[in-house]
Parts: C-alpha cells; sequence; structure tokens
C-alpha cells in the first residue's frame, strides 16, 4: 500500500490548532476545578508557638522551648517542649532539668501544661484510655510518665523493671492492638556499640498502676532477619540481618496505607531505614525493611484530602500547620540529612539541608521534598489531622 505523506504547512497548523485546544481545554478544567497541578503545593502557617508560654523552675519562671513529639487527643493537640535538657536528663544551660508537655486547642491557644523530669522525646495520646504516655531520656536514665489530661492531675512517674537490655534509653510510644510498643533508642550508650544481637529495637511494655513499674520485654531485636521491600532493588524479596544503630521513631501503620496496612513501623533514624512489623507481637511475626534515600524522624498518612499536618519547628519554638490537596494514603516524613549516621559534625552544611516535610514512595524508599508556601519550616515531630 502506498504511503500518504502530509504536506509540511498543514501539519504545522494542524499541531497549531491541536495546541490550542489543548490550552483551551486546560483552561476550561482549571476553571471548572476539575484538574489539578502536576506538582501539588501545601501552604504552611503558624499554629502555635512557644515564645509567650514561661513554665516554673527552682530559679523562678523560663520560657519554654525546642517542641518535639507532637499528637493528638480528642479536639486537642498535645506537644513535648524539652527546654533544653540533655538527652540522659542534664540539666539545661540555665540549670532547669523539666521538659513540659503544653495542650493546645485547635485555635492553637494553650489550655494547660504539666511538667516532667528529663528530656521528653516521646509523647502519645492512648484514645482507648484517654491518657498521654511520655518517655524521658533518649541516651540513658530512661522512664516515663502517664498524663491524665481530663483532671489535669500531675503525671504519674513510671520506672522501668531493670536496666534496659539496649543499654541506651526509650523514645517514640505506639498504641498497637493492644500493646504499648516503645522504641529502644540509642543502644550501646551505656555498653558495646550497637548493632548487638541481644539488644531489643523496640520494647513491649506492660504498666503496674499499684507498683508504678514499667516492664519490658523485646518485641524483636538490633540484628533481627528481615525481607527487603524496596521494590526497585536487586535485593528485592530477599533477606538479609538488621544491624540498627539508631531505633528512633515509631508508628502504627493505618488500615487505609497504600503499602504495609495494618503493620508496626520503625524508624532507625541513623541508618536510614524503616523496618515493617507484621503480625507483631504473634507467633508468626515477620520483618520487612525499606531502605530510605535519606534520613527521617517521624512519618505520617493522609487519611483525609481536607485534613492537615502538624508539624514541630525545633529550630524557632513553633508548631507549623500544613494544608493541601492531601491525597489518601500519601505517606509524609520529616526529612532530617543531620542525623544520618554519615553526617557531618558541622550540619548543615553542603549537601546536607536544614530538616524538611518530605514525600514518601513506600515502594522505592525514595524521598522528595514538599513544595510550601509561606514560612520556612524545619519539620521534627509530624502528625496527620483530619
Amino acid at each position: 500500500m502506498p504511503t500518504l505523506r502530509a504536506h509540511p504547512t498543514k501539519i504545522l497548523a494542524s499541531l497549531v490548532l491541536l495546541t490550542g485546544a489543548m490550552t483551551t481545554l486546560g483552561v476550561a478544567r482549571a476553571a471548572g476545578g476539575v484538574s489539578r497541578p502536576a506538582a501539588a503545593t501545601f501552604t504552611a502557617s503558624v499554629f502555635a508557638s512557644g515564645a509567650h508560654l514561661v513554665h516554673k523552675t527552682p530559679k523562678g519562671k523560663e520560657a519554654i522551648s525546642q517542641p518535639d513529639d507532637i499528637t493528638s487527643l480528642g479536639q486537642d493537640i498535645f506537644v513535648g517542649f524539652q527546654n533544653g535538657v540533655g538527652p540522659q536528663g542534664q540539666a539545661s544551660t540555665t540549670g532547669n532539668r523539666d521538659s513540659t508537655i503544653v495542650e493546645f486547642n485547635l485555635s492553637g491557644h494553650a489550655i494547660d501544661q504539666w511538667d516532667v523530669i528529663g528530656k521528653c522525646d516521646g509523647v502519645t495520646a492512648d484514645a482507648a484510655t484517654g491518657r498521654l504516655v511520655a518517655t524521658v531520656n533518649e541516651d540513658a536514665h530512661s522512664s516515663l510518665y502517664v498524663i491524665d489530661p481530663k483532671v489535669g492531675a500531675i503525671p504519674v512517674h513510671y520506672r522501668y523493671n531493670e536496666s534496659l537490655p539496649s543499654k541506651g534509653g526509650t523514645d517514640a510510644i505506639s498504641f498497637f492492638r493492644g500493646m504499648t510498643l516503645i522504641s529502644a533508642s540509642a543502644p550501646g550508650t551505656t555498653g558495646v556499640a550497637a548493632p548487638q544481637p541481644i539488644y531489643p529495637a523496640v520494647y513491649r511494655v506492660v504498666f503496674d498502676a499499684t507498683t508504678r513499674v514499667a516492664t519490658v520485654h523485646p518485641l524483636f531485636l538490633d540484628e533481627a532477619l528481615a525481607t527487603v521491600a524496596n521494590t526497585n532493588s536487586t535485593m528485592h524479596g530477599k533477606r538479609e540481618r538488621l544491624a540498627l544503630t539508631d531505633p528512633d521513631s515509631n508508628e502504627a501503620v493505618p488500615a487505609f496505607a497504600k503499602r504495609f496496612a495494618g503493620d508496626f513501623m520503625l524508624t532507625s533514624q541513623g541508618d536510614k531505614e524503616q523496618i515493617f512489623v507484621h503480625n507483631a507481637g504473634r507467633t508468626h511475626q515477620t520483618l520487612s525493611v525499606l531502605k530510605l534515600s535519606d534520613s527521617v524522624d517521624d512519618t505520617a498518612w493522609a487519611s483525609d484530602s481536607s485534613g492537615a499536618i502538624y508539624t514541630t519547628d525545633n529550630s524557632d519554638d513553633t508548631i507549623y500547620e500544613i494544608t493541601g490537596p492531601f491525597s489518601r494514603g500519601e505517606v509524609f516524613v520529616a526529612d532530617t540529612p543531620c542525623d544520618a549516621n554519615g553526617a557531618p559534625s558541622t550540619c548543615p552544611g553542603p549537601g546536607f539541608p536544614a530538616n524538611f516535610l518530605g514525600r514518601l514512595n513506600p515502594r522505592t524508599g525514595t524521598i522528595s521534598r514538599v513544595h510550601l508556601i509561606g514560612p520556612a519550616v524545619v519539620a521534627q515531630g509530624i502528625y496527620f489531622r483530619r
């Protein structure tokens, strides 16, 4: 069959007409609110600030500072401010030894606050009991507190039943299928350097309200076997032994997540890995490891298009609210380049920027920066609330 050839001038004219039609269609769709930008933008605004909040110290009232972990209970947001206390409970430069947990309403106004002795690294709400659990001292000399915000009572202090077998401290908390799971942070601080096959990565903790003792049981160990989950890796599907040196944040993966739905997740921040535990605490518990393109702190899954991410900024004592065109199941992380094991001692610096909000691909482990309109946000703790 002979080939039909169109005249070049006619082709050019057709292309012009097609381009114009596509432009018109794009404008019509945008005007009708149908289309969505290829690169969605999000808006950051100040939700609350610790600038005008104070707490009592032996030397008088002192401004609170350094917001870190964040959670939600009922209609309120709770934030732990570390106030310059050291990771083993060392006093700040002003002699203060207390962190402050502040309750904010959704207008960003502080309505209550509690002091706890030590550096507060983890604070999480238990919706089943209406209480908060907070851990202190991530590196060593760790313990925890239980707070009942309904009655405004003094925090109840719990000690662990033994010297922590990970030779470190405790950090993030998750309430998962009837269990209280707490990260075994900074392993080897008071012993042999991590990783070690006998160091727990996560503790399953049981509280005794009578004795005020919290008993720890290992959920899995720093050198447990895990299946590589990165779909773009030649190691995908193969098992390898973990070598965790920095268990940090943890989360219960929601049922609507696009991957690992219903699992428990531990982030090993310095190692740039997330470990997903399937059937956590059960006989057939299995582990998968997703290797990340960067170090991260907290992780949040968007559950609703009209919700918001609340993130603490440790550098300016501010909590930000981030709104935008969320997609249900999207994964967001606080990207923390300076907390990677290979980060330089002087950081931020070339190749190691300040923290930022990132979007995580749960199949490849790749993190991309989220474009924010508004003030610059140095993300630390993050929490999604619908």
